[in-house]
């Protein structure tokens, strides 16, 4: 797996001009602009890449937030590898 990382949604949009990416790890809390509107932003851009909330809000309705937002799915932090691991198996086309 390659990784990059933006440190915060503004940033994350930039990278996404000039990448392709597989799935997008999205923190729904950063500076600058939130994984929910850079999530937004990129469904209504037209963007069909999985984005995955990594996220530490993990009560009663914040899953359906981040759907609400466009992600695919949601990780609490902090979670079991093997919950990481079926979840980005889930999105994620990998050619072994």
């Amino acid at each position: 797996i390659k990784v990059d990382i933006a440190d915060n949604g503004l940033e994350a949009l930039n990278k996404l001009k000039n990448n392709h990416y597989d799935c997008i790890l999205m923190d729904c809390q950063m500076p600058v602009m939130d994984g929910y509107e850079a999530s937004r932003i990129l469904r209504e851009n037209g963007c069909d890449v999985p984005i995955i909330a990594l996220t530490a809000n993990a009560l009663e309705g914040d899953r359906e937030k981040c759907l609400e937002a466009g992600m695919s799915d949601f990780i609490a932090k902090s979670t079991e590898k093997s919950h990481f691991t079926e979840v980005l198996m889930k999105w994620v086309n990998v050619k072994v």
